[in-house]
C-alpha cells in the first residue's frame, strides 16, 4: 500500500495555508491510498517555544477543529483514500508528564502518530535543533562542539523511546536523523554508528516503527532520506518497520522522497 504517514497541514504556523482538502487531492493524484495528517501537536503546558517567533505548534485552541475537518473528510473521501487522523509528538526532556496528560485526553481521537525530538536541553534551557544554520551554529558554540550538539540529539532521542508517556504514546518514531540537517554546512566529525545502533535496538526492543522521512532529500545543506539509507536498511534488518512520511508543510511537498525511499528499500 502506498501510503505517506508524515504530512503537516494549514494548522501549522510554519507551514502554509493549502487546505486539508488540497493535500487529499494532491495525494490521490500521486496514487496514494492512505496518508495520516501528522500536525504538530500544541506545546507541553508551561513550555515555552524557544524559536524567535514561537511558530514551532499548533494552537491548543484549533485542536478540536482540526480534529473536526480530518473527520469531515474520511467521510468525504472513505472510497477513495483511507485519511488518519494523527499528531507528530514532541518529546521533551522535563515534560514526561505533561506530554502524558495531553495524551491521554487526545489519544481516543487519534488513528496514528508520531513522536519526535525538536528540541533540546542543555543547562537549563531549550534550543530547537532543526531551525536554522544559524540557530544549529550558535548551537555548537554553546555546547562546545558539533559532537556534544549530536551526542545531546542521541540522548534525547534515546530517552524519547524509553519513556512512559502512558497508553497514547506515539508507537512511531520521527526523523531520527533531524540532527544532520545542516550537515553540509557544518559537517559532523564522526559517523554515530554506536549512538544510533542503540536508538534502533531501543525502537525494536518496543516494537515501534520508523518514520522514514524523505524531506531531508530537498534540505539544501542535508540531501538524504532521515535516516539515510544505510541507517534504514540496518533498521529493516532489525525487522523494524519503516514508514514512509515526505514530512510536508505544503501540498507540493506531499510524497517528496518516495521515489528515493522506494528505490532504496523497494516499498
Amino acid at each position: 500500500m502506498k501510503k505517506d504517514g508524515h504530512i503537516h497541514t494549514p494548522y501549522c504556523p510554519h507551514g502554509t495555508k493549502d487546505s486539508l482538502q488540497s493535500y487529499v487531492e494532491r495525494a490521490i493524484s500521486l496514487g496514494f491510498e492512505e496518508i495520516t495528517f501528522t500536525e504538530h501537536a500544541p506545546l507541553p503546558e508551561g513550555f515555552t517555544d524557544p524559536v524567535p517567533v514561537q511558530d514551532s505548534s499548533m494552537n491548543l485552541s484549533d485542536l478540536q477543529l482540526y480534529f473536526t475537518e480530518i473527520e469531515n473528510l474520511k467521510k468525504e473521501y472513505m472510497k477513495e483514500i483511507k485519511i488518519n487522523t494523527g499528531l507528530e509528538v514532541d518529546f521533551i526532556e522535563g515534560y514526561e508528564s505533561e506530554t502524558e496528560r495531553f495524551l491521554n485526553e487526545v489519544g481516543p481521537q487519534l488513528d496514528d502518530a508520531i513522536l519526535s525530538v525538536h528540541f533540546l536541553k542543555y543547562q537549563h534551557q531549550y534550543h530547537c535543533v532543526d531551525y536554522s544554520p544559524k540557530a544549529f551554529g550558535a548551537m555548537i558554540e554553546r555546547y562546545g562542539s558539533i559532537d556534544a550538539v549530536y551526542l545531546r540529539y542521541f540522548q534525547t532521542l534515546l530517552m524519547s523511546i524509553n519513556a512512559d508517556l502512558g497508553r497514547y504514546k506515539p508507537k512511531r518514531i520521527g526523523h531520527i536523523t533531524l540532527v544532520k540537517k545542516f550537515q553540509k554546512k557544518y559537517p559532523p566529525a564522526r559517523e554515530y554508528d554506536n549512538e544510533i545502533d542503540e536508538v534502533l535496538n531501543a525502537i525494536k526492543i518496543k516494537h515501534y516503527e520508523l518514520d522514514y522521512n524523505g524531506a531531508g532529500t530537498f534540505k539544501p545543506f542535508c540531501l538524504e532520506t532521515y535516516p539515510p539509507q544505510s541507517i534504514a536498511n540496518n533498521a529493516a534488518k532489525k525487522g523494524i518497520a519503516l514508514i514512509f512520511g515526505s514530512d510536508a508543510h505544503q501540498v507540493k511537498d506531499l510524497g517528496q522522497g518516495w521515489e528515493e525511499v522506494n528505490a532504496l528499500l523497494n516499498l
